[in-house]
């Protein structure tokens, strides 16, 4: 008999790794680190099983480098446009700073002294 055994259902060569989902890549590395963990490995499986998750792990590898270096090249952008749409716009007076009871937009700050250095917020009753 020359078939070849397999006793799971799907065998590792099914779908290339590239193929996977990240979720699904990791489940089946998940399967096969189970598959090494029984006490009675499948030899016929053993290479199979091991170069899979070699090839998974490689791919998982290179998706989160490439997501890595994505984030690092978008949050300083993303940055840059929270600092422009929060700044307000250059007058003359904007460079003096907030006058006392305002904040640095120009509204009323949320706390007002009130009588004996309380704030309104400490006499509110909720």
């Amino acid at each position: 008999m020359n078939a070849e055994r397999r006793d799971d259902k799907t065998s590792p060569d099914d779908e290339p790794v590239e193929g996977l989902s990240y979720m699904a890549a990791s489940r089946e590395l998940d399967g096969i680190v189970e598959f090494f963990e029984k006490s009675e490995v499948d030899v016929d499986q053993l290479v199979a099983r091991l170069e899979r998750a070699t090839a998974i792990v490689d791919e998982l590898d290179k998706r989160i480098r490439r997501t890595r270096a994505q984030v690092e090249e978008l949050v300083p952008k993303l940055e840059a446009a929270g600092r422009l749409a929060a700044s307000p716009q250059t007058t003359a007076g904007a460079e003096a700073g907030p006058s006392e009871g305002e904040d640095a937009h120009g509204g009323a700050t949320a706390e007002v002294a009130g009588e004996e250095g309380k704030s309104d917020r400490d006499s509110l009753p909720f």
